[in-house]
């Protein structure tokens, strides 16, 4: 086995001899040699491995707005990296170069769990997030980089699209702190069409996180013209929302711009996301952003009782904070949900790639 290949769990044996990957919902059936569709899964012998374990495509100290997370530490700097490979297959992948990667070469940066959590506590970052890709395919890896984290005092952010079986659910989540849920659409056809997976799997992974862990939960939604962001769509995706998790899960709705294979579709109009989030608003979601375009009102936190802006935020940086030191509104008292400090971060909207030794 090589230095990055590493035991994998959530697999068993199958009668006819391959061995069946129990990570996520795709259940890849795996020969000697072959890899999941993930392509960071693989059979070595009558075991699976992942092979990315110790290796990133690289680490950046990120605002946590960029995650992102409105209700968590804000003005906080994170500590962000990512391995290679995905479990989906979007046609409108962001960062298509890394997570449809099949060239291990692009994993310059060897980093152990200890090396990542002592180079957060040298950096001043408040938490760590695995994000670039999809922590679920490196859950290993992130579980472990998460204790060394704990171990600091440094907290973990999962940026997921939260398609995974279980079993693994619970046992990566014990581990997080908090995480934003990537809800591509609110149709099983485009989840089919444009993702190559399915739409059930994530809103469970929603109810899990929302009903069942302390974790603090956000959802992102990027819109895509012509593709998920009709009214209709976006109404029922808050209305559900709403009855299963509640009005105080932050949303965020957050602009396309033409990438891997869907070069031919603009970029998301910033009305489309001013009326996606005046859908959700109406439909009594009470936090609700947007993201990837420069809209100041749509990125300000407004208290829920008496409508004070209480934090204002500019591409990710914090302009105003007026929360008290338990998170309240100084105004009439409403309590805001979310981890709050006395005194918010000052990092700002910098991004510094670093390296981890």
């Amino acid at each position: 086995m090589r230095e990055s290949e590493h035991p994998a769990r959530w697999w068993h044996a199958l009668e006819d001899g391959r061995i069946q990957c129990d990570l996520c919902p795709r259940d890849c059936k795996l020969h000697e040699g072959q890899r999941g569709m993930c392509f960071v899964r693989q059979r070595t012998g009558d075991q699976m491995v992942l092979t990315t374990h110790g290796r990133s495509s690289g680490f950046c100290v990120d605002p946590i707005e960029k995650k992102p997370l409105a209700h968590f530490h804000p003005g906080s700097s994170v500590l962000s990296f990512g391995t290679a490979g995905c479990n989906l297959a979007c046609r409108f992948c962001q960062n298509w170069d890394i997570s449809k990667s099949r060239e291990m070469d692009r994993l310059t940066d060897e980093a152990s769990p200890e090396a990542i959590a002592r180079a957060a506590e040298a950096y001043g970052c408040r938490s760590v997030a695995f994000t670039y890709n999809d922590p679920v395919i490196f859950a290993e890896y992130a579980m472990d980089v998460a204790d060394a984290c704990h171990a600091r005092g440094i907290q973990t952010v999962a940026v997921t699209a939260g398609y995974m079986h279980a079993e693994p659910r619970r046992e990566l989540y014990a581990r997080m702190d908090a995480a934003n849920v990537d809800l591509k659409a609110f149709t099983e056809d485009f989840y089919f069409q444009l993702t190559a997976a399915h739409l059930k799997p994530v809103l469970e992974t929603l109810e899990y996180l929302h009903h069942e862990t302390n974790v603090w939960l956000e959802i992102t939604t990027l819109l895509i013209p012509g593709k998920n962001d009709s009214d209709a769509e976006v109404r029922a995706m808050s209305e559900w929302l709403m009855q299963h998790l509640g009005p105080d899960v932050p949303l965020h709705f957050t602009a396309f711009h033409p990438d891997y294979k869907l070069r031919d579709i603009p970029p998301t109009p910033p009305a489309t996301l001013r009326r996606a989030r005046e859908l959700a608003r109406e439909a009594g979601l009470r936090y609700v952003y947007t993201g990837n375009v420069h809209d100041p009102s749509g990125e300000t936190t407004s208290c829920p009782g008496c409508g004070s802006a209480l934090i204002v935020r500019d591409w990710h940086e914090l302009l105003t904070y007026r929360l008290t030191a338990d998170g309240k509104c100084p105004d009439c008292g409403a309590k805001i949900p979310g981890h709050f400090d006395a005194k918010p971060g000052d990092f700002g909207r910098r991004r510094v790639p670093v390296a981890v030794m």
